[in-house]
C-alpha cells in the first residue's frame, strides 16, 4: 500500500471508517490492497454480467502455505447450480492445479455487507472501503468462524488473508462463478472466446478490482493500466490478487460501530452523562464533541444528583462512504465512552441492471415481503435548574459594653452593656430540577401506479415490462425544538422480481418534516422517466408489490423508520402490445 505507515498513522489520529452489524473501524490488519476498472458494456441476453460480485478468502502462512480451505463471499443468492470451478484459490493454480468444472457451487452472505468489489457501468468501487472492510477486526473473527483457526492465532502476525475477486455472469446462456485467474485460465481454454464476449468485465474490471501494491507471496506490484484491458498473461501473472497482513493493534483501536449513518445526511450523534452527585448552574457539566476536523460544544448541563442526562449534536455526514472516529471531551459529569465509531455508507452503489426484453425467470416464485425493524416513536428529556430560595436568619450575638453614667452608684465598677445579636438573613435555598419531556414520531405510506405514459394500463392494472412509479410520504412531528432531530431522509425500495434483496433504489426527497419520495430518473428509460421497469416475464394475474424502508428521522434516542408498500396487478406482457394485424 503507497505510504501505507503513514496513512494508518493519519487514519489512528483522526477519523476512521464503514451498515450496521458488527463492523470493526480501525484495522487489526494492512492490506496490500489496490484497484481500478472503468465503465461496462450491455452485453447480451446469453453474455451478460448483471453487478453480481463477491470475493474468494484463502487464510495461508506469511510464507504462503495454505491453511485453509478457500471460502467465497457475497451479498447476493448465488443458485447452487452456478457453474465454479471449485474452491481453488490463485497460489494453487500458480502452483499447477488445473481447472475443475464443478455444478454445485456455495458460498456465504456475510453479516456485515461487502463493499462494491468489482465496478460497473453505474456503480464504482471504492478501493479504500475494500481495504477497510478485509483489514477490520469484523472480517478477522468472521474468517476465524468460517476456518477454525483461533481469532488470537488469525492475528498473531503468523497468518496472512488471500483475497480475490469473484465475478457472478452469463457466459453462453450459463452462470458462472469465476475469480480473475480463473477466467484468464478459461479464456486460455476456450481459444479466446471468453476476452470476445465479456472482455469488459473479465479482462478489465474483474481483474483490476483487487491488485497488489508491493511485492509479496511471489506475486509483484502491479504498475500497468488501471482502466485498460489487460492479458491472459498480466492475470495470471500479477493482478485479481490482494493481501491482509494482520498485525498488533492496540485493544482500544478494536472497536464496532457506534452509529451507521448515510452520507450528506442531517444525523444527531448522542451520549449519555450520569453524576453521583449535583450537577447545578453554578458548577455545569459540558461536553464537546470532535467530528471530522470540527467541534461542536454543549454548555450548561445539569442533572439531579444520581441522574443522567442525554447530550447530543446534529451534524451533516460527508458526502462520500467513510468512517469517522468521534471523540468526546466532558467536563463535570461522566459518560461510559469517549470514543464513538461512525460509518457512514452510500446506498447509490446497487440498482437494478438494465431489463432486458429476452429475460426469463421460469422458477420465480413471490417472495415473502420483508418487514424490517421499524421504530415509529421515541422520547428523551432535558433537566433544567431552578434556585428556590429559603431565607434563614443567621445569629451572632455580641456583647456591647457601657460605660457608667451619672445614674450609676458610687461605688459601681462598670461592665454595663447588653448582647446584641448582629446577625443577618442567609438564603440557605437550593436548586428544583425539572426534566422537560419531548418526543416524537414517525408515520408513512406510499402509493404504486402505472408510469403516465404505459399506453394500455387500465387504472392499477397494466402488463409487464412496463415501469411503474411511485409517491411515498413521510409524516415526522415531535414537541422539541429544531436542533433537537432530523425529520425522514432517506427511502430504499426493493422490489419482487430480486427477491426483495440484492438490487434497490434510492428514492429522491423533497426534505422537511412532511417529506415525500419517488424514483430518480431511470437510466434505461428512452424518455428519463422516474420509474422502474417490472420484468417482461413476470407471471400474469399477480400482484407486482415495491417494499419501501423509510429511514434517517433522527432524534437523541435514536433513529426513526418505518416500513410501507404497495402494488399494481400485472396481467399480459409489452409483447401483447407489439403485433401486426394483417388481413
Amino acid at each position: 500500500m503507497r505510504q501505507l505507515k503513514k496513512q494508518i498513522l493519519s487514519l489512528l489520529s483522526a477519523l476512521v471508517l464503514l451498515l450496521s452489524t458488527g463492523m470493526t473501524v480501525l484495522a487489526s490488519g494492512e492490506g496490500n490492497i489496490d484497484g481500478g476498472g472503468g465503465g461496462m458494456g450491455q452485453g447480451t441476453a446469453t453474455d451478460v454480467w448483471h453487478s453480481q460480485d463477491g470475493v474468494r478468502i484463502t487464510v495461508v502462512t506469511e510464507s504462503g502455505a495454505i491453511s485453509s480451505v478457500p471460502f467465497d463471499l457475497s451479498n447476493f443468492s448465488i443458485a447452487d447450480s452456478t457453474i465454479n470451478f471449485g474452491h481453488v484459490c490463485k497460489l494453487q493454480y500458480t502452483a499447477g492445479t488445473a481447472l475443475s468444472p464443478n455444478a454445485h457451487y456455495s458460498c456465504s452472505k456475510p453479516g456485515t455487507p461487502l463493499p462494491r468489489i468489482i465496478s460497473g457501468s453505474t456503480t464504482r468501487a471504492s478501493i479504500e472501503a475494500i481495504r477497510r472492510y478485509f483489514c477490520s477486526e469484523y472480517a478477522a473473527q468472521l474468517v476465524s468462524s468460517k476456518t477454525g483457526i483461533p481469532f488470537d492465532d488469525l492475528v498473531s502476525g503468523s497468518y496472512k488473508l488471500v483475497i480475490e475477486p469473484i465475478a457472478y455472469f452469463t457466459h453462453g446462456g450459463r452462470n458462472y462463478a469465476m475469480t480473475a485467474t480463473e477466467a484468464a485460465l478459461y479464456n486460455q481454454m476456450s481459444g479466446g472466446n471468453l476476452r470476445r464476449k465479456m472482455t469488459s468485465l473479465t479482462h478489465q474490471n474483474l481483474p483490476l478490482a483487487i491488485f497488489l501494491e508491493t511485492p509479496d507471496l511471489g506475486y509483484p506490484a502491479w504498475t500497468g493500466t488501471t482502466s485498460g484491458k489487460v492479458s491472459d498473461d498480466e492475470i495470471l501473472s500479477a493482478l485479481g490478487i490482494g493481501i491482509v497482513s494482520y498485525k498488533d493493534v492496540p485493544e482500544e483501536l478494536l472497536q464496532a460501530p457506534d452509529y451507521t449513518y448515510r452520507v450528506d445526511t442531517d444525523v444527531i450523534t448522542s451520549i449519555t452523562l450520569t453524576s453521583s452527585t449535583e450537577v447545578n448552574p453554578d458548577d455545569p457539566a459540558s461536553v464537546t464533541f470532535h467530528i471530522n476536523g470540527g467541534s461542536y460544544t454543549v454548555n450548561n448541563i445539569v442533572m439531579p444528583a444520581g441522574g443522567s442526562q442525554v447530550v447530543w449534536v446534529k451534524w451533516h455526514t460527508p458526502a462520500a462512504p467513510t468512517t469517522l472516529a468521534i471523540q468526546i471531551s466532558v467536563s463535570g459529569a461522566s459518560t461510559a465512552k469517549t470514543s464513538l465509531v461512525a460509518q457512514i455508507v452510500s446506498l447509490e452503489e446497487n440498482p437494478p441492471p438494465d431489463p432486458l426484453a429476452t429475460d426469463t425467470n421460469p422458477r420465480f416464485s413471490l417472495p415473502a415481503l420483508p418487514h424490517n425493524a421499524q421504530k415509529t416513536s421515541a422520547s428523551w428529556s432535558v433537566w433544567s435548574a431552578r434556585w428556590h430560595a429559603n431565607w434563614v436568619w443567621e445569629s451572632d450575638w455580641d456583647w456591647e459594653s457601657e460605660d457608667c453614667d451619672d445614674d450609676c452608684p458610687e461605688n459601681c465598677s462598670g461592665g454595663h452593656g447588653s448582647w446584641v445579636d448582629n446577625g443577618e438573613w442567609v438564603d440557605h435555598g437550593w436548586y428544583d430540577f425539572t426534566s422537560t419531556s419531548y418526543s416524537a414520531s414517525l408515520s408513512g405510506s406510499m402509493e404504486l401506479h402505472p408510469d403516465d405514459i404505459v399506453p394500455t394500463a387500465s387504472g392499477d392494472t397494466m402488463k409487464s415490462g412496463y415501469g411503474v412509479k411511485e409517491s411515498a410520504v413521510s409524516s415526522f412531528g415531535s414537541n422539541a425544538p429544531a436542533s433537537h432531530y432530523a425529520p425522514a431522509q432517506t427511502a430504499v425500495s426493493y422490489f419482487p422480481e430480486f427477491g426483495y434483496e440484492n438490487y434497490w433504489r434510492l428514492l429522491s426527497c423533497s426534505g422537511g418534516n412532511n417529506a415525500s419520495f419517488s424514483f430518480k430518473p431511470n437510466e434505461y428509460s428512452t424518455y428519463g422517466r422516474n420509474v422502474h421497469f417490472t420484468p417482461v416475464w413476470y407471471p400474469d394475474g399477480r400482484e407486482y408489490r415495491v417494499y419501501t424502508y423509510i429511514i434517517d428521522a433522527w432524534t437523541p434516542a435514536g433513529m426513526l423508520s418505518v416500513n410501507v408498500d404497495d402494488s399494481i396487478q400485472i396481467q399480459g406482457s409489452l409483447y401483447d402490445d407489439w403485433y401486426t394485424k394483417r388481413e
